[in-house]
């Protein structure tokens, strides 16, 4: 079990985001220093009522702090860019981490986005299938001529290359059971969302692995998973200090209809000791390392991806919640 830190590019109105980034590198070197093995933040657009700074200016900074952790994109929203871009600039983060970046794809949700991209939202699928195909090609071919129904690329040849070989690695962020069978049939790790409760994800494991069957495809060697994470000297103080940060930033999520996202009738809208239930990892580090191993022999997983700040969130619980993982956590969860 390795332990990757989420690094939290929401931002309320009104602070400083040059101030707040400047905290993410200071988390960051810290999540280093404490032996966690990758760091990750996300991507959305129109995200009020925050501020939101954008992936890739954010980890090319970050990168320069992360020593040897990998880097992750979790996820970038791939219908909504041009596969040309995309291919040209993910390959150049992999060479500035020197073959470290983790391509974390999805589809998104919000209608916000595709309107302000000019997507249609029927068109969603059919465009993340066509872009992934163009830039894996783009990545591996000496040359290319592609016509398809939403790119087209005149003959060409190509130079731009990621350090990794063939590609970087490819993780698929999925919350419904088709998303999850399309990430099966590609062969790809399911990157599983920290929104989901863990028998919700324990149901969708059994077909996601039986789907890999289905195509023929071995279990990845990667198996990711994010979760809403706050630790403290006990389970009483990590709810009480992690309450005002996290149901506000799950009040935005219902507003945006992420729990619309979800199978079944999940909803964000209830108590928070309700919304937190078998949901978020909340608790000390011995109740962290159980879930830990919980999670691990249950659903096989073998990455974690915490997001332990939430918007509002001072830097200093952010920081002390690292060096406690770092000294009580970490080296327990080696073996897993």
């Amino acid at each position: 079990m390795k332990l990757g830190f989420f690094v939290t590019n929401q931002y309320l109105p009104g602070e400083s985001m040059t101030e707040k980034i400047q905290d993410s590198v200071e988390q960051v070197a810290a999540a280093r220093d404490a032996g966690f093995s990758l760091i990750a933040t996300g991507q959305h657009y129109l995200a009020a009522p925050y501020q939101m700074s954008t992936v890739f200016p954010l980890l090319s900074r970050l990168a320069a702090e992360s020593g040897d952790m990998q880097v992750a994109a979790t996820v970038l929203l791939l219908p909504l860019h041009n596969p040309v871009e995309l291919a040209e600039s993910i390959a150049t983060l992999d060479c500035i981490t020197g073959g470290r970046f983790v391509f974390g794809i999805g589809l998104g949700y919000r209608d916000e986005e595709y309107t302000a991209f000019g997507v249609k939202r029927e068109e969603r699928v059919g465009r993340m299938n066509e872009s992934l195909d163009i830039i894996k090609r783009l990545w591996v071919e000496d040359e290319l001529e592609y016509e398809g129904k939403y790119y087209t690329i005149p003959k060409t040849e190509l130079a731009n290359r990621p350090v990794q070989l063939p590609h970087p690695l490819i993780w698929v962020a999925a919350n419904n059971d088709v998303a999850i069978r399309r990430a099966a049939r590609w062969g790809y790790p399911w990157l599983i969302n920290p929104h989901a409760t863990v028998s919700m994800v324990a149901d969708q494991w059994t077909r996601y692995t039986d789907a890999l069957e289905h195509f023929g495809n071995p279990v990845p060697v990667d198996l990711p998973m994010m979760r809403e994470m706050y630790v403290a000297a006990d389970r009483e103080t990590a709810y009480i200090e992690s309450q005002p940060y996290l149901e506000g930033k799950y009040a935005a999520y219902a507003s945006w209809g992420q729990d619309k996202a979800l199978p079944g009738e999940e909803s964000f809208s209830v108590p928070y000791q309700d919304l937190a239930r078998d949901r978020f990892l909340l608790g000390s580090p011995g109740d962290v390392v159980s879930e830990l191993k919980r999670y691990s022999e249950e659903l096989g997983v073998n990455m974690m991806i915490f997001r332990m700040q939430w918007p509002g969130m001072p830097q200093e619980q952010v920081l002390k919640q690292i060096e406690l993982l770092g000294r009580e956590v970490i080296p327990q969860i080696a073996d897993f």
